[in-house]
């Protein structure tokens, strides 16, 4: 029987534990918090995050070490904050010719960092082209109900990536290959700062209109910051682009869509974050990507936006404002850039 480690025992965790066991496998999540574990060995189920009951081939596992002991694969589901701490404390035990996959979706501010890059970085031993990262358009809440759900693995290895795959696929959640990994990551990573975006319009009280607007010209952003980086832009108009936008950025299942939502409501920042249960990915990589636009020279007037409403305090209507009233431009300037690349 197949040993496979998901390390985090949030929502997304949880539901792709969900999707492994489905599969036979002996399937080991990793909490740090003991009444966590205790919850999900006792009762098979994890209220804070998910309202479905868990399948006992799941068991979990408070002990890091124990988690990942003879394991074939280690998922890294924990918040792109934690990363860098949980991969120094697997690192000294991973078992041999483990596979490494990360479905983590973020881009560390300051590094500008992608996760897969930093799993490379505290894990020198693991071969960095190895790594395969798991994203697309996929709510836990969904995938824990076994609703058909799409998703794209991506590794610069294309036996790895067929390897997490065959590991995956079942007859509910569909699994795609691709070698983009910059793509796929910053697909997963900048869509989160236009579901805040999507989540703003919608507290205001504007209509599909202004969000249709939204999304489409927050894919531009997208794509333009995603090709200066060295991605493909056709990545950005399959899975892990648009269709992870689209669910991120129209759902009410979305955190970011959610935390958003109450932000264009009035709240602030740390109101939003503390009537928050889960982490808002959105907000460090609004940070990351404005201070990236900036380094880079990438025009992205939505994330700029989104980032004075966070960090500098000012007042969403007025971001509106002043997005509406830039300079008159032909639409397909913005793709210039990316056409001669």
């Amino acid at each position: 029987m197949r040993k496979v480690a998901v390390l985090g025992a949030g929502s997304w965790g949880t539901a792709l534990a969900i999707v492994l066991a489905d599969k036979g496998y002996d399937v080991r999540l990793w909490s740090h918090r003991k009444e966590q574990v205790d919850e999900i060995n006792i009762s098979h189920t994890n209220n804070r995050y998910l309202d479905v009951s868990l399948p006992k081939k799941i068991t979990a596992y408070q002990e890091l070490k124990d988690a990942i002991n003879e394991v074939e694969a280690i998922c890294f589901v924990v918040p792109s904050s934690a990363i860098r701490d949980v991969c120094r404390l697997v690192r000294d035990d991973l078992p041999e010719d483990v596979t490494i996959v990360h479905a983590a979706k973020g881009i560390e501010p300051e590094t500008f960092k992608r996760v897969s890059e930093i799993i490379g970085e505290e894990i020198p031993t693991y071969q960095t082209d190895d790594i395969v990262v798991l994203s697309g358009p996929s709510h836990a809440e969904e995938v824990a109900l076994r609703h058909p759900t799409t998703v794209t693995v991506a590794a610069k290895n294309e036996n790895k990536a067929k390897f997490v795959q065959n590991l995956f696929i079942n007859e509910a959640f569909r699994v795609y290959t691709s070698s983009d990994v910059i793509g796929v990551e910053l697909g997963g990573a900048l869509k989160n700062i236009i579901a805040l975006g999507a989540g703003i319009s919608d507290g205001l009280g504007f209509g599909d209109n202004a969000k249709a607007a939204l999304i489409t010209r927050g894919l531009t952003e997208i794509t333009r910051l995603g090709t200066a980086m060295g991605a493909k832009p056709l990545t950005f108009l399959g899975l892990c682009g648009v269709g992870d936008l689209i669910v991120t950025s129209t759902s009410v299942h979305s955190r970011n869509w959610r935390a958003g939502n109450l932000l264009g409501k009035g709240n602030s920042l740390d109101e939003v974050l503390s009537k928050m249960n889960m982490v808002v990915e959105g907000v460090r990589t609004t940070k990351a990507a404005h201070q990236l636009s900036k380094s880079l020279n990438v025009d992205m007037p939505i994330t700029n936006g989104i980032y004075d409403i966070l960090f500098n305090d000012k007042k969403p209507k007025i971001v509106v404002e002043q997005l509406m009233n830039r300079d008159k431009k032909q639409e397909m300037d913005d793709f210039s850039s990316v056409n001669d690349s």
